[in-house]
């Protein structure tokens, strides 16, 4: 079976800060609330959005679903190209496909977000499937969302990889039985990756397909 590594998007491949942090604010503005600051909206990108608006709304977890119908408002027809691939992501996708590897995203991002920041950005080639939530609330949950992605594509994961920038992404792989590799130039803390700690740590995106190779060789 083909070894396969598992992609977060936000934070990893691309840094979506500008769109998501001007829908965040837009949604907050609609709802009569005054903005967040940089802290907050930078927390926000990666972990599923509710939760982020729930802690934002005082833990009002109705409010919180009208904030994220206000925040889709703007985001999927503006907000999702306020977007840029990270410098040197589309040779390590290139590095990575010619060493053989199957190459999914795995995002707690809404499935068709994905595939539209994928498509317009010019990388959706170079993957095999992606892999995201449903509008429904299915499949937020990353350790969910890696567990169904592993089933349907039949994936080894002794034999597989995943690569994200986010706490969450340490305890999705971890509960899916799979290795993980953190990336320093997306939004997970020093402190985050210290109280959660990946395998191993990538502080270039030269240097990515490299770790990835090393850690599959370390598997069985």
């Amino acid at each position: 079976m083909t070894p396969a590594v598992l992609l977060d998007l936000d934070g990893t491949l691309t840094d979506p800060y500008p769109g998501i942090s001007a829908s965040i604010l837009y949604a907050l503005e609609r709802l009569g609330y005054p903005p967040a600051d940089e802290q907050t909206l930078r927390a926000a990108v990666g972990p599923p959005l509710e939760g982020a608006f729930a802690t934002m709304l005082g833990g009002d977890a109705v409010l919180a679903k009208e904030a994220l119908r206000l925040y889709r408002e703007r985001y999927a027809p503006i907000g999702i190209y306020e977007n840029r691939v990270f410098d040197g992501i589309p040779q390590m996708l290139t590095d990575l496909r010619a060493a053989g590897l199957r190459l999914y995203i795995a995002s707690s991002k809404p499935r068709a977000f994905c595939e539209s920041i994928a498509a317009h950005f010019g990388f959706a080639d170079q993957l095999d499937r992606i892999y995201g939530s449903e509008f429904d609330g299915r499949l937020v949950a990353k350790a969910d969302l890696i567990g169904h992605l592993l089933a349907e594509e039949r994936v080894d994961p002794l034999r597989s990889v995943m690569v994200g920038d986010r706490r969450h992404d340490v305890e999705g792989a971890r509960a899916n039985g799979l290795r993980v590799i953190g990336v320093s130039w997306g939004y997970g803390s020093p402190e985050e990756f210290a109280a959660f700690p990946p395998d191993a740590m990538v502080d270039d995106v030269a240097a990515l397909a490299g770790e990835v190779l090393r850690q599959l060789e370390r598997q069985p």
